[in-house]
């Protein structure tokens, strides 16, 4: 099979034999900025082409020995210091052409919510700079609708509210990063809600109905008698939206119990605790190394058994 016909350099450049160097160069960056990788990505052969071709017609002598003997008596083409710059000279457009004709870069946007309106959705407005890099330059106004159930890091992209494009290219995107604050007695896990719940040793001890603070405010709770540290108690539906809606399924809100030992007591609570620790008697918690355990670390050993 014969191989490709290799073109003559001339024809390359589009240009006749007789072209001085004037023509050559116009020719050239021609062609360089019609077939230059950045410009055209199907043109990388042609631009490889077009160098070559031009690396020896530009040298008067490499140019002399190909119109007698063409690429066969051609020793490898020496004349690359006036296509150098030419290159360069394309190049420069190109960047220029580029930063004349370019895509809108993304913004970022931090927005700080509470968690509330992170578990159950908000508007917000925000301020957006028209030119990130002017201090204290003029601004845009974005309304931004945070979905319920939204989690920290969470990105909000509002399409085509970036930096504006050049050139008619198209603007940029913003992306709003949600970062949610730290709540003084609620933990997320996923879509449920975590907190702890403080118990007197009576409470605890005789069991009662306390109030429990949830995302949706105040909910009843009853304790039953003998409640130990630790325990956590389960109120469905009380956690975290898994969407929009009134009707969308939600996380639960999981109650952790703390006993509260007293202390400072009177010396009426703690005859009062004597006597109740006679009547429970000593069998509760072995003896000490040290000697017999005092009441109140007696009490304490019965409530975290």
């Amino acid at each position: 099979m014969a191989g490709k016909r290799r073109r003559d350099f001339y024809e390359i450049l589009g240009v006749a034999k007789d072209a001085d160097e004037g023509e050559l160069k116009r020719a050239y960056r021609e062609a360089a900025r019609k077939y230059h990788p950045d410009l055209n990505p199907e043109g990388a052969e042609a631009f490889k082409e077009i160098n070559e071709a031009y690396a020896v017609l530009s040298d008067p002598r490499e140019r002399s020995r190909y119109d007698k003997f063409g690429r066969d008596g051609q020793g490898g083409a020496t004349g690359f210091s006036g296509m150098v710059s030419v290159v360069e000279e394309v190049l420069g457009d190109v960047l220029r052409r580029r930063r004349a004709k370019q895509r809108g870069r993304d913004l970022r946007y931090t927005l700080e919510i509470t968690f509330e309106e992170a578990a159950f959705g908000c508007t917000k407005t925000i301020a957006v700079p028209t030119d990130p890099s002017v201090a204290d330059g003029p601004t845009r106004e974005f309304s931004v609708a945070i979905p319920a159930g939204t989690k920290e890091g969470g990105v909000k992209m509002l399409r085509g509210d970036g930096e504006p494009g050049r050139g008619g290219m198209p603007p940029g995107d913003l992306h709003v990063i949600v970062r949610v604050k730290d709540h003084a007695v609620f933990r997320r896990d996923g879509y449920d809600v975590h907190s702890d719940v403080a118990l007197t040793l009576p409470q605890a001890a005789l069991g009662s109905v306390i109030e429990v603070a949830t995302i949706d405010g105040p909910v009843k709770m009853r304790i039953p008698e003998g409640t130990q540290t630790g325990r956590v108690f389960r109120i469905r539906g009380r956690g975290v939206p898994r969407g929009p809606g009134k009707n969308v399924m939600r996380g639960d809100h999981l109650a952790k119990v703390q006993v509260i030992t007293p202390q400072n007591l009177s010396v009426r609570q703690r005859e009062l605790l004597e006597e109740l620790a006679a009547t429970l008697g000593s069998e509760i918690a072995p003896r000490s190394p040290t000697g017999r355990k005092g009441i109140l670390d007696r009490m304490r050993d019965l409530l975290d058994s």
